[in-house]
């Protein structure tokens, strides 16, 4: 009797697993339909948490994170709010060494300007503030940033992060060591030109240097070569996984998952990713990351009814590709494939 019992346990689980792996083999087709069209590579990773299935998509490996880094950081920020060890009411004052080239407005502040924490996580969730980010980052202690990613939010699948600033000098590195002698204000005049070319052309000036002694023959290369170092990276699965412990309150209180929760749902980027590519009905608190030759677009979509057993966990990204236009649409066509996941 125990034995088959045994047996009839083991074929449902069997069964189980088949109607699973069905489930997804569909989205497995599509993804690859998405990928083939790409000229480019494509990682996916989707969870369903009601019933703990999830698909991996070349997401055991390593992609490089961008903007997204920014969400481990607000977890931190408001760990150490939780803690004690800050306020959302505290304030800081903007300098002009903390200013970044990207989105946000606080590029463009008088420096003297005081925000309080809340105001900075707000503006790096929603407009993606470079500053607001490193800011943050210096607030807390890169080391400690890094350490308590590591003890209190994943163990591991997820590289060292550092401030977007260095992110530029470890970039630019690759194409001379001068750049190390740049400030903060000459890496931002460097981006504000419109092309790679013109910042090279600028970047040189700054260093003083002969394009015949560069490292790299461009910054598109000098980029790769950084990327090949894996930082700021992490697997799809880890960011999922981190994404999903938010979710279910396991890393910060109710007020502050809800807060953080609220504030990726109000984001001002990505608009033409996953986002427009999901059916009516659904919310989708997310963030996104761009950077030369990568998109990254990660977040958790649940139905309007806040229903938490109808949760999804999605963490994807796009990379080596020539047209930005085109690896945005691939994202959306993400977003159209989970179409029949999401409500089946």
């Amino acid at each position: 009797m125990n034995s088959m019992i045994t047996i009839l346990l083991i074929m449902t689980s069997l069964i189980q697993y088949a109607s699973e792996d069905n489930r997804f083999s569909d989205l497995r087709d599509q993804l690859v339909e998405i990928e083939e069209k790409l000229d480019g590579n494509l990682g996916v990773y989707v969870k369903a948490l009601h019933d703990n299935t999830s698909l991996n998509y070349n997401a055991d490996r390593k992609w490089y994170l961008a903007s997204t880094v920014k969400v481990p950081i607000a977890i931190a920020i408001l760990k150490k709010v939780e803690a004690g060890e800050l306020s959302l009411d505290d304030e800081i004052t903007l300098s002009k060494s903390d200013f970044v080239d990207g989105s946000g407005d606080l590029l463009w502040q008088k420096p003297g300007t005081k925000y309080t924490v809340k105001t900075l996580l707000e503006k790096m969730i929603k407009n993606s503030d470079n500053t607001a980010s490193d800011m943050l980052i210096r607030l807390i202690g890169e080391k400690k940033f890094n350490k308590q990613i590591q003890q209190n939010m994943i163990s591991s699948g997820i590289n060292n992060i550092t401030t977007i600033l260095q992110v530029r000098y470890d970039a630019y590195s690759e194409l001379h060591e001068n750049v190390k002698e740049l400030s903060n204000i000459d890496i931002l005049e460097v981006n504000k030109e419109s092309t790679l070319p013109e910042r090279l052309k600028v970047l040189l000036q700054k260093m003083k240097v002969d394009k015949n002694d560069l490292k790299a023959k461009s910054i598109e290369e000098a980029f790769d070569r950084y990327y090949k170092r894996e930082l700021n990276t992490a697997t799809l699965e880890a960011m999922g996984l981190l994404l999903e412990r938010l979710y279910e309150g396991e890393l910060l209180n109710s007020e502050h998952t809800n807060f953080l929760l609220k504030t990726m749902e109000e984001i001002k980027t990505g608009d033409d990713r996953i986002k427009s590519g999901l059916p009516n009905g659904f919310r989708f608190a997310q963030k996104t990351g761009t950077q030369i030759s990568r998109i990254v677009n990660i977040g958790i979509i649940y139905p309007d009814n806040n229903d938490k057993d109808r949760a999804f966990i999605i963490a994807t990204a796009v990379e080596e590709f020539d047209s930005f236009g085109e690896a945005e649409k691939a994202l959306e066509n993400v977003g159209r494939s989970l179409h029949k996941v999401l409500t089946e």
